[in-house]
């Protein structure tokens, strides 16, 4: 059984890797709309192939040149938040893929949960700041939410047919990123250059250089918390330097049960597409004697923070998460655009969060305003 997908964020990392397991499953698979920020051109060759039925940009600008160029095809172009969540919502799509990078993706997926829509999720924040709103309004209509990041996906698929009241613990796999078995001191010398060069992995800077702070890994933390109804004391992050083990689960009775495979977006990308089914797939496979030994590491938190800083905002709940969130979001965007150092990516996130006065049960308004509260105090400081 194939879907009718929405694919937000289709010119991105995870977008573009989409659409390559759709062009592998033309029979089983359908993109009826595709949603980017501004790359017009990218999403113009799109459009040409796929040919969905919608397209929606966020930049207005692109939105407006993008129907110049598309005057000859027969598609509906939406643009600005507002596009981005009316093209969620269009009846003939049954499941939104949201791989947009940063809270942008939180009203669309809002807005395909409430349209009955199952959504197959890469965007972390999305859950980081509102899986308080999002896991119970998937919960009363009934939609799967199915997880897209590697990590969550080897947990989803770990705990496939196992009773879910026998975890014991999740064992969240780190490659550890390009700065593993660094002290503070080096870190304090690293680049941008440095922090996009993952060793593993091929993902956008943002959640690259999220990868060299272990920011991500905390974000994967929280997001797991709601995914799988765990407490954060069941979630334990373990250094895997070789990221061939995409993540564990042990049970009650000490068995774990892992997902092992090479480094490759499109495998989870593919599972959430044909969950509970399995399709064939020619990419490489896992060769045992080419990789010849598994290790594990604890991490770092005395040097990487971020990853502790997430636990400390994940414990405080409520608005706590959306403002690490936030501050990381902008202590990234200035550090790609070298206006800060790497360890100041670390202070932004303590500072904001010491300044900030939690809501315990914030509302999507509050979530976005403790964003922009954050940002503000950020700027001035």
């Amino acid at each position: 059984m194939g879907r009718k997908i929405i694919l937000l964020g289709s010119t991105g990392s995870i977008g573009t890797q989409t659409l390559d397991v759709v062009r592998a499953n033309p029979d089983e698979l359908k993109v009826v709309g595709i949603a980017a920020n501004k790359s017009v051109d990218k999403v113009e060759q799109q459009v040409r192939e796929f040919r969905p039925k919608y397209v929606a940009m966020y930049d207005e600008e692109a939105a407006k040149e993008l129907k110049i160029k598309l005057a000859d095809m027969p598609v509906r172009i939406f643009s600005g938040m507002e596009g981005l969540v009316e093209i969620s919502q269009v009846p003939d799509a049954d499941t939104v893929l949201t791989a947009v990078v940063g809270m942008i993706g939180i009203r669309p997926t809002m807005a395909a949960i409430e349209s009955g829509k199952d959504i197959a999720l890469a965007n972390k924040e999305t859950l980081v700041t509102a899986g308080h709103i999002i896991m119970p309004l998937a919960q009363r209509k009934n939609v799967s939410i199915l997880p897209v990041d590697s990590e969550h996906s080897a947990i989803f698929q770990s705990l496939n047919g196992e009773p879910k009241n026998k975890l014991e613990k999740i064992l969240l796999t780190a490659s550890g990123g390009p700065f593993r078995g660094k002290k503070r001191a080096e870190l304090s010398e690293m680049t941008v250059d440095d922090a996009l060069k993952h060793p593993n992995w091929d993902m956008g800077p943002k959640v690259t250089i999220d990868s060299a702070s272990l920011v991500n890994k905390g974000l994967e933390v929280m997001e797991a918390k709601w995914l799988f109804d765990v407490s954060l004391d069941q979630i334990q992050v373990v250094v895997h330097p070789q990221s061939i083990i995409h993540s564990m689960v042990q049970y009650v009775d000490g068995a774990v049960m892992a997902q092992l495979g090479v480094p490759d977006m499109k495998l989870p990308i593919q599972y959430a597409l044909f969950y509970p089914d399995r399709m064939p797939m020619n990419e490489k496979r896992l060769d045992f004697f080419e990789v010849s030994q598994l290790t594990f590491e604890k991490p770092d938190t005395d040097t990487f923070v971020g990853l502790k800083l997430a636990y400390d905002a994940a414990r405080a709940g409520g608005s706590m998460p959306t403002v690490f969130n936030a501050a990381n979001e902008m202590a990234v965007r200035k550090f790609i655009n070298r206006e800060i150092r790497f360890l100041d990516i670390y202070d932004m996130i303590s500072s904001a969060m010491a300044h900030h006065t939690k809501i315990e049960n914030p509302d999507l308004e509050e979530i976005l305003m403790a964003e922009a509260d954050t940002y503000e105090y950020l700027e001035n400081k």
